[in-house]
C-alpha cells in the first residue's frame, strides 16, 4: 500500500453518514486512521464499511453525547462537518432558524473541540478540521443570510483556537468549500427547483455561479481533510482553505 498517510492516528468525524463527512471518514480510513465515524442518524451509519473505521450515533448539540464520543474516540484529528444550511435573507430569518443554526453550526463544534483538546494536550498534539464555507466572510451568496453568518463565525472561532495551542502541538483549520454534490445539495435543488419551476433549471442556476461549470466533488474535499489532518500541513494553523472552483475568486 505504500506510507499511509495518517497510519498511527485516531480521528472522530461528525455527520459522516453522508456527503463530505462521509468521503473524509473514507478518505482518512484510507490513508491510515483508526476513523470513528458519527452521525446522528444510525440507519445512514450502518453501510459504512471499513476495517478502520467504527461507527456509532453522537449528537452534536447533546453535551453528554459529545463528552462520550470524544472520551471513545480518544481523537487526534478532529474535522466538525455537521451543519445545516437555512435559506432566506435577513427579513426571513427567524429567532428559532437563527438560534438552531448556531447552535448546529458553532456551538456544536465549539462542544466538540471542548471535549477534545484536553486529551489533545495530554498527547501533546492534534489537528482539528471545521467546516466552514466560501459563503461565509469570504464571500456572499444570495440568500444564505443566517448560512453565510454562522460560517463566518467558525472562521473566527478557528483563528481564535489555533492561536490559543499554537505552541502546543494543535493545529486548527476550517475549510470554505463552494458548491458540493451531496445528498442535502441535492435536497437544496430540489427545493430551489419548485420556485424556479424545475430541478434542471434550478441544478444549472447553481452550477452557474462555479466558475468551472461544475459543483466539487465529496472526494475533492475530502482530499483537503486528509492533508489537514496529516502531519503534512504541519506548518499550517489557523486559515480558512477556500476551495471554491474560482467561485470567490
Amino acid at each position: 500500500m505504500g506510507h499511509q498517510r495518517l497510519a498511527g492516528k485516531r480521528a472522530i468525524v461528525t455527520a459522516a453518514a453522508q456527503g463530505i463527512g462521509r468521503a473524509s471518514a473514507l478518505a482518512m480510513a484510507n490513508e491510515g486512521a483508526t476513523v470513528f465515524a458519527t452521525d446522528i442518524n444510525a440507519d445512514a451509519l450502518a453501510d459504512l464499511n471499513h476495517d478502520n473505521i467504527e461507527t456509532f450515533v453522537l449528537n452534536v448539540r447533546d453535551v453528554q453525547s459529545v463528552k462520550d464520543g470524544i472520551a471513545r474516540a480518544q481523537p487526534d484529528v478532529l474535522f466538525n462537518c455537521a451543519g445545516f444550511v437555512h435559506h432566506g435573507t435577513a427579513l426571513d430569518a427567524t429567532d428559532e432558524d437563527w438560534d438552531f443554526a448556531f447552535d448546529l453550526n458553532v456551538r456544536s463544534m465549539w462542544r466538540m473541540m471542548k471535549a477534545a483538546l484536553p486529551g489533545m494536550l495530554e498527547r501533546g498534539g492534534g489537528s482539528i478540521v471545521n467546516m466552514s464555507s466560501a459563503c461565509s466572510s469570504v464571500i456572499g451568496a444570495p440568500n444564505r443570510f443566517i448560512y453565510g453568518t454562522t460560517k463566518a463565525a467558525v472562521i473566527g472561532m478557528t483563528k481564535s483556537v489555533a492561536l490559543d495551542y499554537i505552541k502546543q502541538g494543535i493545529r486548527c483549520n476550517c475549510i470554505c468549500p463552494g458548491t458540493v454534490e451531496s445528498p442535502s445539495w441535492h435536497d437544496r435543488v430540489k427545493a430551489l427547483g419548485e420556485q424556479v419551476g424545475s430541478y434542471e433549471e434550478a441544478k444549472k442556476q447553481f452550477v452557474e455561479r462555479q466558475p468551472m461549470g461544475r459543483v466539487a466533488t465529496a472526494d475533492e474535499i475530502a482530499a483537503l481533510v486528509v492533508y489537514l489532518a496529516s502531519d503534512e500541513s504541519g506548518f499550517t494553523t489557523g486559515q480558512p482553505h477556500v476551495i471554491d472552483g474560482g467561485w470567490s475568486g
